[in-house]
């Protein structure tokens, strides 16, 4: 965990949930099915929302998916209401008997000639795959269990030394009904129970992020004593934990303690507190830089090359590049596809300035470029794009990377095939080249221009030995080469009395 702070927490830094998109709830716009007629020269809908659809045999009748509904339906024309001429297909009587052993080894010759057909390369780099898949098939008849297949499947794409040959089950493990809901605060036991030592603030800009102990009503502070849960009592030995089973996303009535007296609230539990703790964390980090360099350097937390990174990105830009240098910090980066648009940002160059009347903050020219130096922190949990944004920015002269070597897993997927039981496997497709490291950053990572390692101590202390190493940087290259800065006004071009 990177170290802790007084003002906005510490822990490791978890990159954030899926896509989250603050204030749309709308679904996309449907895809519709239309019929083109020959013989009339006209085009008609057929039907209006389709998610997939089939056409029979003879072109008669098409079948169309759309949430979870199967319906038959003329492919011609649009159906009226109350139209025999359709079939909904009751999907709930369909009963299947399947022989998992056989089903096992239809996925595992599956997996094996997707692999050799998607590969990135036409000779597996050299190795044996069909020797390997020799050596793994007879495993098959020895397993118990999915958990065992998938193990099987990892095991065997292993051989080729790869990144991103992934097996993802289709379904989450456990029962999904008994989240446990999560109230985003730390919790201790003392000999007057179970008491809130810290709430985590949330962050107002991402919807993820709410604290439930933070919402309106609650009033709840650090110090309070969880008494109850739902007018249980809280166990003495397990906590609230216990009696919050099965209640994410579920209004709850939270008993609290303060100074003798009892209250009664209501909370809506989280159902995971990534996203939470993860705004908390960069909120340290922020605090941090701008601590320990006077306020001289601006802080930006990439988490992943995808949408939630980008959003990530942008959510601090314009704030941090008011500052004379940047420090970027990249660590624990889960990849993505977006390294690209983030170097433009990084890499843009101050070259004007705007000026307006009542603003006193004048406005550079890109918006939002970085005004001095730029300096990258990685560690090992920087992956994928995570490590390509790096050796990228190397190569490109931005900044030295401050850090340890990153993770080493350069060659990509898209992620389009699934398996009979909706397992998703991936394939390594798309290598990488990099100037400078050629094809070796694949299994060996990026090393760092500075290298800083975190011992086991440093994730729990208060002192972040990379940061600090990042910021001397920044600050010793601000000596050499200061920040750009606003010019003078000029003179009025009209002078009294002339």
């Amino acid at each position: 965990m990177p170290p802790r702070t007084a003002s906005c927490g510490s822990g490791r830094a978890p990159a954030p949930e899926s896509a989250r998109r603050a204030g749309v709830s709308e679904d996309a716009d449907p895809d519709t099915l239309e019929h083109w007629s020959f013989e009339q020269r006209r085009v008609q809908t057929v039907v209006d929302k389709v998610e997939w659809y089939a056409v029979s045999g003879d072109g008669e009748r098409v079948v169309v998916w759309h949430d979870d509904d199967l319906r038959v339906s003329p492919a011609d024309h649009k159906p009226e209401e109350e139209d025999h001429d359709v079939i909904t297909v009751d999907l709930s009587r369909v009963r299947l008997e399947v022989d998992p052993r056989a089903e096992w080894r239809q996925m595992f010759d599956d997996n094996a000639r997707i692999m050799a057909t998607h590969y990135w390369r036409a000779d597996m780099n050299g190795v044996d795959w069909s020797a390997a898949l020799q050596r793994w098939r007879p495993v098959v008849e020895q397993l118990s269990t999915h958990d065992d297949l998938v193990d099987l499947l990892w095991e065997t794409n292993a051989e080729l030394n790869t990144s991103h040959a992934y097996v993802i089950p289709a379904d989450p493990p456990g029962d999904q009904d008994r989240a446990l809901g999560l109230l985003g605060a730390d919790l201790g036991r003392t000999t007057q129970g179970w008491v809130i030592e810290r709430i985590l603030p949330g962050e107002s800009s991402d919807p993820a992020a709410r604290s439930p102990l933070q919402a309106a009503g609650v009033g709840a502070r650090a110090g309070d004593v969880i008494v109850a849960v739902d007018g249980s009592v809280v166990d003495p030995a397990y906590g609230p934990a216990a009696s919050l089973l099965g209640t994410a996303d579920k209004p709850v009535e939270l008993t609290l303690r303060r100074d003798g007296a009892d209250r009664r609230v209501v909370v809506v539990p989280l159902a995971q507190e990534e996203t939470l703790r993860y705004q908390d964390w960069v909120c340290s980090r922020r605090d941090y830089v701008r601590e320990h360099s006077a306020g001289r350097l601006g802080y930006l937390h990439i988490p992943d090359m995808m949408s939630t990174g980008w959003a990530q990105l942008h959510r601090d830009l314009r704030r941090a590049t008011l500052a004379e240098g940047l420090v970027v910090d990249v660590r624990y980066n889960r990849g993505g596809h977006t390294s690209q648009l983030v170097l433009a940002r990084l890499s843009s160059t101050v070259v004007g300035w705007g000026r307006a009347r009542h603003y006193e903050q004048q406005m550079s020219y890109p918006s939002s470029a970085p005004r001095g130096p730029v300096v990258l922190v990685a560690n090992e949990y920087s992956g994928s794009d995570g490590d390509i944004v790096n050796a990228a920015g190397q190569a490109m002269g931005l900044g030295p990377v401050v850090g340890v070597r990153t993770w080493g897993g350069v060659v990509g997927i898209d992620g389009r095939f699934d398996l009979v039981d909706g397992t998703s496997i991936t394939q390594p497709r798309y290598a990488f080249w990099l100037q400078g490291k050629e094809w070796d950053v694949e299994n060996h990572g990026v090393d760092p221009d500075i290298e800083v390692r975190h011992t086991p101590a440093d994730f729990f202390g208060h002192r972040d030995p990379q940061l600090d190493r990042a910021i001397a940087e920044a600050l010793e290259q601000l000596g050499r080469r200061p920040a750009a800065t606003p010019p003078p006004m000029p003179e009025p071009r009209v002078r009294p009395g002339s």
